[in-house]
């Protein structure tokens, strides 16, 4: 794969029609755990209240219908270990919102193994309401040989249930296309307990902990002779020097250990301090010391432990498992997407099964958090996502952290006005999203009442001085339009009081709009230099391809656009970290 790409669209038909056969190294997924929720992205109100505005884009339940019963059928009648476990669900749940979700997910699943590459991993995020069937059917797909880990992770500080333990965790399954699989373990950092038991001793080189220099079983070569008084057979044990030892010594000296006998190996330690001797003790041990300990293997509990700043050792600042704490409401990192994954977790999933350049693929990729820890990484990436909505929060997302250092190509998109009428047809509300998302600007509540006839806002400062935010309404009419649109909108300009109104339309306005338009006059900017900007301004799908703006105010930099929460800027480096800074 030589681009980055983004599809909109159904994964299950994006996945058969631009998806070749083993081309991903690994996949993240985080689809709908049919919960029976309804998710809303929320959007923070700028101008100084605490109301929210909130838009839903998806609802997290699942019906047994006619496509669930296609679906079904058409893994049954494919044969195989699938069809059988499908059957057997079908037993136990048929015909309930369940087996519809498991209908739904089963084709998905097996076209995500069949693009898996036979060295990939796959890792599944779900929750106990589905977890238990998810896993018989990745066992039925995956085999349960290439079953890995549940990795369990906290995903909140606390939960209120009074007839049960409160649920704080959610599952990821992780399986593997073959044994052959890539597999990077990662480690975590030590505690101060933990050196505080274990690395007691200190020397000239600094603290170190005391490990045995043997290994269980008796030899006959060399690594069974005795040295310095101790037979290591003595002790049902052998000589085994760690590779820890073969670096170590290198660093200190300059020297390859590997080319001494063993006995000498030992005695070419000892002469430069990496053997301990204990007091009244034969026994020869060797010096591990605490600036080449590696931390701790991470395990498959992966929970946040508030309370726990100052016990990790050398950094004061952070608790254990602080790179996979849940996103609270003030993070940095959060934007306001519903179901938006810390960014340290996908960072510990990508790190721990890929490598540089390889091929990241997440089909359910919401605002992008898998997409966005990928291109900071340095791996290449596919995203698909069914929304609109989503793929304007995902281009934001990377233009705010990578500006024009993430190359994409998106597909799926109207790329003509064929496309857009056909988009208008099929779905209006994801035409209007489109549309909105081609102005920047973001979708308006889906609520009656005072927002009747607007359906997308756009907000910005004038000046850095400004307390309040000037406002830009939209309108999106993919029928035909006529002058009481403009007279509506205008009505709606004086109501709200805002400072622009735009119609977006996918038919040409006739004269009388247009009248109408220049009517409204101007918006009048005075702290920059009386610049004049009509007041209702009237676009065209066939504009916004050619790339026709909305007249306003340049959105300066100490303010300037603030219609969606900013992502950390980030700088990507190749071989080694990161570093962000927020916008």
């Amino acid at each position: 794969m030589s681009e980055n790409l983004l599809f909109y669209g159904d994964n299950l038909d994006i996945l058969r029609r631009y998806v070749k056969d083993e081309t991903v190294d690994l996949i993240y997924l985080d689809p709908p755990f049919n919960s029976d929720q309804n998710y809303n992205v929320l959007f923070e109100e700028k101008n100084g209240t605490k109301s929210k505005a909130q838009i839903k884009v998806f609802e997290d339940t699942w019906h047994w219908d006619n496509e669930a019963m296609r679906a079904y059928q058409e893994i049954v009648t494919a044969g195989g270990k699938v069809s059988e476990v499908m059957q057997a669900f079908n037993l136990f749940l048929k015909g309930s919102d369940m087996m519809a979700y498991l209908s739904m997910m089963a084709p998905r699943l097996i076209e995500l193994h069949r693009v898996l590459k036979p060295t990939g991993s796959i890792y599944l995020h779900c929750d106990s309401t589905a977890s238990h069937y998810l896993k018989l059917l990745m066992d039925a797909i995956f085999s349960p040989i290439n079953y890995r880990n549940e990795i369990i992770w906290r995903r909140t500080g606390s939960n209120k249930s009074d007839k049960r333990f409160a649920p704080i965790h959610q599952t990821i399954l992780f399986y593997v296309k073959k044994d052959s699989a890539q597999f990077y373990p990662q480690k975590g950092q030590y505690t101060k307990g933990y050196i505080e038991k274990f690395f007691t001793k200190e020397d000239e080189k600094g603290r170190y902990r005391i490990v045995l220099l043997t290994g269980s079983g008796t030899r006959s070569g060399d690594s069974g002779v005795p040295w310095r008084g101790y037979d290591p057979n003595s002790s049902g044990r052998h000589w085994a020097i760690a590779d820890y030892l073969y670096r170590k010594y290198k660093e200190l000296t300059g020297d390859d250990l590997e080319k001494y006998p063993l006995l000498e190996r030992l005695d070419k330690l000892d002469e430069v301090g990496l053997i301990y001797w204990g007091q009244n003790s034969i026994i020869p041990q060797y010096k591990e010391y605490l600036s080449d300990a590696p931390g701790v293997p991470i395990q498959d509990i992966w929970a946040y432990q508030p309370g726990t700043e100052g016990c990790v050792y050398g950094n004061p600042d952070i608790g254990i498992d602080s790179d996979v704490k849940w996103l609270m409401s003030q993070e940095k990192q959060r934007l306001n997407y519903p179901t938006q994954k810390p960014e340290g977790l996908l960072e510990r999933i990508i790190k721990s099964s890929s490598k540089e350049e390889d091929v990241i693929l997440d089909p359910f990729c919401g605002c992008g958090t898998t997409i966005s820890v990928a291109q900071k990484l340095n791996r290449q990436w596919i995203g698909i996502d069914i929304t609109h909505l989503a793929i304007t929060l995902i281009k934001n997302r990377l233009l705010d952290a990578f500006g024009d250092k993430a190359k994409y190509k998106t597909i799926g998109e109207p790329q003509d006005i064929s496309g857009a009428e056909e988009l208008a047809k099929q779905d209006p509300y994801q035409f209007q999203w489109w549309a909105l998302g081609k102005v920047g600007a973001r979708p308006a509540e889906q609520k009656k009442g005072a927002d009747k006839g607007i359906d997308g806002r756009l907000y910005f400062f004038n000046q850095p001085a400004d307390v309040m935010p000037k406002q830009i309404i939209f309108s999106v009419k993919a029928g035909n339009v006529a002058v009481s649109h403009v007279r509506d909108l205008r009505g709606v300009i004086e109501r709200e009081k805002v400072a622009i109104g735009v119609l977006i339309s996918l038919n040409s306005p006739t004269s009388p709009m247009r009248k109408e338009a220049v009517d409204a006059g101007f918006y009048i900017s005075p702290e920059l230099g009386e610049n004049r900007y009509n007041k209702i301004q009237l676009l065209t799908i066939s504009e916004l391809f050619e790339g026709k703006k909305v007249e306003c105010p340049p959105f300066i930099k100490y303010g300037g656009n603030v219609t969606f929460k900013k992502a950390e800027k980030v700088r990507i480096q190749k071989n080694g970290t990161t570093k962000q800074k927020t916008l």
